[in-house]
C-alpha cells in the first residue's frame, strides 16, 4: 500500500469518526492502523496496491462502525458479542458477514470477544433447536422450581418464553418494568410486552433485593439491576449468566431458537418485532421457517405451564 493511500485512509478515518461516540473511535483506530493497514502492507509487498483494496478497507470500517451502533441500540457492548448476536445482526443485514469478519478476527485476537463466525450468507434454517416439549419442561421448571437460583429462573424464563438473550437480559433495569393495575409489562421494543405473573414476580424480586456488600464502597443512585455483577451497579457478565443457565441444563442458543419458533407460529411477524425489539426481517424469517416446514412440529402450549394467555 502506498504512503499516499495510507495517509488517505488515516484522514478518511478521522473524518468518518467525527461525531461518533468515543468508545467507537477507541476501537476503530487500532482496528484500522494495527490490523487493516498492517494487512494491506503485507499484501502490497507481493502485489501492487489497487483502488479496490482501499475501497475494501473503507467498507470494512463502515461495517464495523455500523455493528457498534447496532450494539448500542441493543444496550450491548462489543464485549457482549456472541454468536446469537452476530446471527441476529446478519439476519437484519444479510450478506454483510464478509465485511465484519475482519473486525471479529481482530476483536477475538484482542480477547475482547470469543471467536465468532460471520458467514457470507445467513443460514436459512436454525441448526440447533430445542424440542418443543423440552422447552416447556424447562420453562415450567424455571417458573416453579424454587430450588433453582432466582436469577437463573428469571433469565431462563425470559429466554424460553421470548427468546431474550443473556446479552439483553443482563442490561434490564427496574425501569424496564411497567405496572398497569395488576399487570406487569416489560419494555423491550416499541410496544410494552405483557409479562406472565411468575416472570414478573421473579424480576421484581431480583430488582428489589438488598444490594450485596462489596469490598469497594460505592453508592448507587441509578436504576436497579435484576442481574447485577460483582458490583451491584454493574450488570453481570454475559458469559457468566450464560454459563449459569447451562449449569442448570438450559442451553442459550437452542432455547432461544425454540422460543422464537414458538412465537413465530402465532402472531404476525410485525407484532413479534414490535414487542421484542426485533428487526422485522428476523421476525419474517422465523415466520417463514415455521410456516413452511415446522407447523406440525410446534406443539400446543400445555395448560399447566403456568402462563397466562
Amino acid at each position: 500500500m502506498s504512503h499516499s493511500a495510507m495517509a488517505l485512509s488515516g484522514s478518511w478515518l478521522e473524518h468518518t469518526l467525527d461525531g461518533r461516540p468515543a468508545s467507537h473511535a477507541a476501537l476503530a483506530r487500532p482496528f484500522v492502523h494495527w490490523f487493516l493497514l498492517h494487512r494491506a502492507r503485507r499484501r502490497a509487498s507481493s502485489r501492487r496496491h489497487t483502488v479496490s483494496s482501499e475501497t475494501r478497507i473503507r467498507h470494512e470500517v463502515r461495517s464495523a462502525l455500523a455493528l457498534m451502533t447496532w450494539l448500542d441500540e441493543q444496550a450491548c457492548r462489543v464485549e457482549d458479542l456472541d454468536q446469537d448476536l452476530i446471527d441476529r445482526r446478519l439476519d437484519e443485514r444479510p450478506g454483510r458477514g464478509a465485511l465484519i469478519r475482519s473486525f471479529l478476527i481482530w476483536t477475538a485476537a484482542r480477547k475482547l470477544t470469543p471467536r465468532l463466525n460471520a458467514p457470507r450468507h445467513v443460514q436459512q434454517e436454525p441448526d440447533d433447536l430445542l424440542p418443543e416439549d423440552e422447552r416447556w419442561r424447562l420453562l415450567k421448571r424455571c417458573l416453579t422450581d424454587e430450588t433453582l437460583p432466582r436469577d437463573v429462573r428469571a433469565a431462563g424464563g425470559l429466554l424460553l418464553l421470548f427468546g431474550l438473550t443473556t446479552a439483553r437480559s443482563r442490561h434490564l433495569t427496574d425501569e424496564d418494568l411497567e405496572e398497569r393495575g395488576s399487570d406487569t409489562y416489560l419494555r423491550l421494543g416499541r410496544h410494552p410486552l405483557p409479562l406472565p405473573p411468575q416472570p414478573a414476580v421473579l424480576l421484581h424480586g431480583l430488582a428489589e433485593r438488598p444490594m450485596a456488600k462489596t469490598m469497594i464502597p460505592h453508592s448507587r443512585t441509578g436504576p436497579r439491576l435484576p442481574f447485577p455483577g460483582r458490583l451491584s451497579d454493574q450488570p453481570i457478565r454475559r458469559d457468566t449468566l450464560t454459563a449459569k443457565l447451562a449449569h442448570h441444563g438450559i442451553g442459550a442458543r437452542p432455547a432461544r431458537n425454540a422460543a422464537l419458533a414458538g412465537l413465530a407460529n402465532e402472531p404476525p411477524a410485525a407484532i413479534i418485532a414490535g414487542f421484542l425489539g426485533m428487526h422485522p426481517n428476523t421476525a419474517v424469517r422465523w415466520s417463514r421457517f415455521v410456516g413452511s416446514d415446522w407447523t406440525d412440529y410446534i406443539k400446543a402450549r400445555p395448560e399447566d405451564a403456568g402462563i397466562k394467555e
